[in-house]
């Protein structure tokens, strides 16, 4: 499939000089060139500012371009000066986003293309938030909400074509997206509602089904740790504890031990042998109410009939990570999955925004997975009907840790299997997607977890360009063949 840059907008660049098809700008002076990207004029946004940014590591120096798609959606552009490859390079962003700062490695940052030559771009995903886990900017703003759900992938594509259009004077292929956690819902959702856009595609650790997993089963996590006083059961201070007993049971059980859980669902894990005794409890053992806790978290949520709600038990294995997620640390840092939930629920979950005074022990599993419906329709990416994309000539890379306490792996390989059944089977799906599962790998890679495993040990951008140009699906996506993967 060769994507071809489409002029959708009218152009106006005043004393550019622009060279067509080489890759490079024509004139000497650089910033005299970029300067000029500020009176493009394009249909629905603005220019906001352009700038020389220098090389830097191992990015070369790029023409820095700020734009508005409207009504709100910030988008950066970054055009190499030098080397352009000829391809695009789009990337998601984390959480509820909010954003254009702070992505300076592989996750949901520019800097992986940029670095080999692509024009790249990402967005804010429509509002500003003063953090990954602000969503109030979503209170009563059904506009807002639209944007961060799915249209600012396609906006931010248009907007960097009329860009590139106008610095190269080139088509531009391949174009690449890439994403993880919200980042990798985006990459699912450009496959779904923009089949056409992109050649191919990294989805990590993807946020697939939001009203599922952040509406659900984060209210379930916090209800099962929440005692009759209000305060957590489970605390920081039990789960190394925890953690050492599910390796001592686990480690081994795909006949190697070293130190990885290859495959969580391979063990199952009996914590009584670290229960406390009747009338004790220190923090070398587990109360039976501390067990119940770590056994719901192990579970999908339900309701009182015992229907399951979401594919998203917290897999044996992603203890290391829980004082991140779960817990807290216990020195005065939050949970994080708590906090994701409690704005979801306040501003984006229901018809009726209830505000900051929601709670997370207020979830009805009965009531109200039900009342998210319409938040289900433009949030979530979890269908498996990928067909559009895949008859376009697309690949799809989905990757994902199995020791991710946020986003469980189950959520993945749930909708992988169901894929599969839509394809007409794992051989014809495997034509097109490739599913690569990582152990002992936090959310993102953005921890390392046990034997050092985190973002910088895996390259799905490379394994992705060599798929694209050779037609053949690649065994990994790890920077070494040292790991166990699939």
């Amino acid at each position: 499939m060769q994507k071809r840059l489409q002029k959708t907008a009218l152009l106006v660049v005043m004393g550019a000089g622009f060279v067509t098809g080489s890759g490079a700008v024509a004139q000497e002076d650089p910033a005299a060139q970029c300067d000029a990207m500020r009176d493009i004029v394009f249909d629905s946004g603005h220019v906001t500012s352009a700038r020389v940014m220098d090389a830097a590591a191992e990015a070369p120096a790029y023409c820095e371009i700020r734009a508005t798609a409207l009504p709100a959606i910030g988008i950066e552009v970054r055009l190499p000066l030098e080397n352009w490859n000829g391809g695009y390079y789009q990337a998601g962003c984390g959480g509820f986003c909010g954003n254009l700062h702070g992505r300076g490695d592989l996750i949901n940052s520019m800097v992986p293309g940029l670095v080999k030559g692509y024009a790249t771009a990402t967005s804010d995903s429509g509002h500003h938030g003063l953090s990954s886990v602000d969503a109030g900017w979503a209170d009563g703003n059904p506009h807002a909400e639209r944007d961060w759900g799915w249209r600012s992938i396609g906006e931010t594509n248009r907007v960097a074509m009329v860009m590139i259009d106008a610095f190269y004077d080139s088509a531009t292929s391949p174009a690449i997206f890439q994403g993880c956690s919200t980042g990798g819902r985006m990459a699912h959702m450009a496959a779904l509602r923009y089949p056409d856009m992109f050649d191919g595609i990294i989805s990590g650790a993807p946020a697939l089904n939001e009203t599922a997993l952040v509406g659900t089963a984060l209210a379930w996590q916090v209800q099962a740790n929440t005692g009759p006083d209000g305060t957590p059961i489970l605390k920081a201070d039990k789960t190394d504890l925890i953690g050492d007993e599910v390796m001592r049971q686990c480690d081994d059980a795909d006949g190697t031990k070293d130190g990885l859980i290859a495959d969580p669902r391979a063990c199952t894990v009996d914590l009584s042998v670290i229960g406390c005794e009747a009338g004790n409890a220190d923090a070398q053992c587990l109360t039976p109410q501390e067990i119940e806790v770590v056994a719901k978290w192990r579970n999908p949520p339900v309701d009182s009939t015992g229907k399951v709600l979401a594919a998203a038990g917290i897999p044996a294995g992603s203890e290391p990570f829980w004082r991140t997620w779960l817990t807290g640390d216990g020195a005065g840092a939050p949970a994080i999955n708590p906090l994701f939930g409690q704005a979801f629920g306040s501003y984006m979950a229901f018809p009726e925004d209830p505000g900051p005074s929601y709670s997370l022990l207020d979830f009805d599993f009965d009531r109200d997975p039900g009342r998210m419906a319409a938040a289900a329709d433009m949030f979530n990416a979890d269908d498996v009907d990928i067909s559009a994309f895949r008859d376009a000539g697309g690949k799809m890379i989905v990757w994902h840790g199995w020791a991710d306490a946020i986003v469980p792996p189950s959520m993945t390989t749930d909708w992988h299997a169901r894929a599969e059944d839509a394809a007409g089977g794992a051989e014809a799906l495997a034509q097109d997607v490739a599913l690569y599962m990582i152990p002992g790998m936090d959310h993102c890679g953005l921890a390392a977890g046990p034997g050092g495993i985190a973002r910088a040990d895996i390259d799905p951008l490379t394994a992705l360009e060599n798929w694209l140009e050779n037609g053949t699906a690649p065994d990994s996506i790890m920077v070494t063949d040292e790991s166990e993967m699939r």
